[in-house]
């Protein structure tokens, strides 16, 4: 989970000004888009156009636009030509890293894709050889101050969660995707809401980087993808000890 925490935690933190900027609405568009062509234009019956459309809202994305996705991804407005695709490899230090791509022209995005690991020292492989590193699972975040962990946890568990971690100032309930919409009725219910809620990828397993500029290097591999249009999400099993973070803040 340390990977997928370390990245998740700046990431939301640079979703704030991605969002003034535009870049974060055009991401969750496509995301909406793709959703709604796969699993039709009910929320409530689609738990990845759900997710889609409450990561829009979390960041005051307009009704509007997100109507209009809905729209464009059940055939009703032009535009919805997007190919879902997982490109994997290698960041320096031997980290493995997943990234989720939705893009109307594979021929420009893999050599970008591939020139950005080359850049910061990484290597994108074949497909396959990190993706087994990783789990597809669903990730509610609830406020830290909303609930005690026993009582998260009995409400969690018993919706059908796998497990809930302390995470900074919140709880992380971790799910199968499948159990999501069940879970997040729960809280509900149970007078615990969702402060966000996604579908992710989790590693297994971690790589300590303890090297101050491998992990330079590693993030910046990270921010470099993350800003790509193309790129959905980015995943990645590593782990950078609290006193090399230290340094690098």
């Amino acid at each position: 989970m340390a990977g997928h925490s370390h990245w998740a935690n700046i990431s939301r933190k640079k979703s704030v000004i991605d969002a003034k900027r535009g870049k974060l609405w055009s991401k969750l568009a496509k995301a909406i888009i793709v959703a709604a062509k796969h699993g039709g234009p009910d929320p409530d019956a689609s738990v990845r156009l759900r997710c889609a459309i409450d990561a829009a809202k979390a960041v005051s994305m307009p009704k509007e636009n997100i109507q209009r996705a809905i729209r464009t991804g059940t055939g009703e407005l032009k535009g919805g030509n997007l190919e879902e695709s997982l490109y994997e490899g290698y960041a320096s230090g031997g980290v493995a890293v997943l990234c989720e791509i939705l893009t109307d022209n594979k021929n420009r995005t893999a050599p970008e894709i591939r020139k950005i690991f080359e850049v910061c020292d990484g290597k994108l492989g074949a497909t396959g050889c990190v993706a087994y590193l990783f789990q597809r699972k669903g990730l509610v975040r609830v406020p830290l101050a909303s609930c005690t962990e026993d009582r998260l946890m009995e409400v969690a568990l018993e919706a059908g969660a796998d497990d809930v971690k302390h995470a900074g100032d919140r709880w992380d309930v971790i799910c199968e995707p499948t159990s999501m919409a069940a879970v997040l009725v729960a809280l509900q219910q149970a007078g615990m809401p969702a402060e966000s809620n996604e579908i992710v990828r989790i590693p297994t397993n971690t790589v300590d980087v303890d090297d101050v500029d491998t992990a330079r290097k590693v993030l910046d591999l990270m921010e470099r993808l993350d800003d790509h249009d193309d790129v959905q999400s980015v995943s990645a099993n590593f782990n950078i000890p609290d006193a090399a973070m230290a340094q690098l803040e």
